[in-house]
């Protein structure tokens, strides 16, 4: 059988990815990070012949380079940097830093490792390689496509019937069904509906002239973590800190859940209130978490209706209506939405993650808003983690 690649452009990728970098190529090229693969779906069960798949497409995706028309849009982007755009012409995915098992119950292993700035690129493009290869070898894929189909023209019936009237972002590259059909929905939501404002994808931002969109994930702020002179429940502080000093305000849309939304509270102080644009809800209760950054953007004299609310949370359209409708007249609200865009067939999606787990060699986490969502390799550092995070919000609060 003809080889088919997956990954045919470095920039098939979140906006995210390139945003974090950009800050550890100016600020922190030192740190050495360990990402781990995990399956959250029961039951699901991964074939020698499709880890074999998997690792043809990781030595595809390590053939790649930037090309000078990927560069130039880069450029393009307004907070993207030159002096980052010429590492990224020289820089390239190195495949000795991935490795990846499959264990006698077909249980799917993947370890990146390797200087930060370079192993963290991995993950999106992994988790692509990873969904595809599953479905198009577990499924009749052409059935898979055509109950896809079917979903997506019901979902634009909806918004020209009126049924749903918010604005989103598609986030579907991590659970996405496959490229062609990631590009078919981007294309159609986009161009058959004004509700859809933009994509994470780089590529297809470039493709069809879109607002590429995305800030900063969860491990950047666990990243931190790594880094002796830091305190542990004060990452957020210098995760915020170093981020404004790169971006001065632009692309300033802060992650809340990382060690809790409580713990970051105490750090959106005045002037981080003033210098982010908004914030992101990603783990816990959605309404409780929203009515709790009101409260604190009020704390501080500040209007929220002139604060982004942007939920991103496992969402479909109709729970993003009702946050839409229970939300719109107290602050901007937007939704990035992913799997529900770009993996709707019908089918369960597998519901996979690739998490930063060391820096330097020295455990990280996350341990967000929803308890069952925490990963770490570490139990004894978790309980570390959690006993800090909770010292420093009683003191304080």
């Amino acid at each position: 059988m003809k080889f088919e690649p997956i990954i045919i452009s470095l920039l098939d990728t979140d906006l995210y990815k390139f945003n974090m970098d950009q800050v550890i190529f100016h600020k922190h090229t030192d740190l050495i990070g360990e990402y781990y693969f995990k399956c959250r779906n029961e039951g699901v069960v991964f074939t020698p012949e499709m880890r074999e798949e998997i690792d043809a497409q990781i030595d595809h995706l390590c053939s790649l380079r930037f090309t000078k028309e990927e560069l130039g849009y880069l450029r393009s982007i307004r907070f993207i940097k030159n002096d980052y755009v010429e590492f990224l012409r020289l820089w390239r995915p190195i495949r000795e830093y991935v490795s990846t098992s499959l264990d006698e119950n077909g249980k799917l292993e993947i370890v990146v490792n390797g200087p930060l700035f370079s192993a963290m690129q991995f993950e999106i493009f992994l988790l692509e390689i990873v969904n595809e290869v599953y479905f198009r070898m577990q499924y009749d894929y052409a059935e898979l496509l055509e109950g896809a189909q079917k979903r997506l023209d019901q979902k634009i019936a909806d918004f020209h019937s009126g049924k749903y009237n918010f604005k989103y972002a598609e986030f579907g590259c991590r659970r996405r069904l496959s490229r062609e059909w990631q590009e078919t929905v981007v294309r159609r939501l986009t161009s058959e509906t004004d509700n859809c404002v933009g994509t994470s994808n780089v590529y297809l931002a470039m493709k069809y002239h879109l607002t590429p969109i995305g800030t900063y994930a969860h491990e950047f702020v666990q990243m931190y973590q790594g880094i002796d002179s830091i305190p542990l429940a004060y990452t957020n502080h210098y995760a915020m800190q170093d981020w404004y000093t790169e971006y001065k305000g632009d692309n300033g849309t802060a992650l809340t859940d990382t060690i809790t939304t409580d713990l970051f509270l105490l750090d959106f102080d005045r002037s981080m209130v003033n210098n982010y644009n908004g914030v992101r809800h990603d783990s816990g209760d959605p309404y409780e978490w929203g009515e709790k950054i009101i409260a604190h953007y009020k704390k501080y004299g500040v209007d929220p209706k002139t604060k982004l609310l942007l939920f991103s949370d496992s969402l479909d359209f109709d729970r993003a209506q009702e946050l839409y409708n229970h939300f719109k007249d107290k602050a901007k609200v937007s939704f990035g939405i992913g799997t529900f865009c770009s993996n709707d067939t019908g089918v369960t999606p597998l519901n996979i993650v690739i998490k930063l787990q060391y820096v330097n060699g020295r455990p990280v986490a996350k341990l967000s808003d929803t308890p069952g969502k925490a990963m770490c390799k570490d139990p004894q550092y978790l309980k570390y983690l959690k006993d800090s995070v909770a010292f420093r919000i009683h003191r304080e609060k």
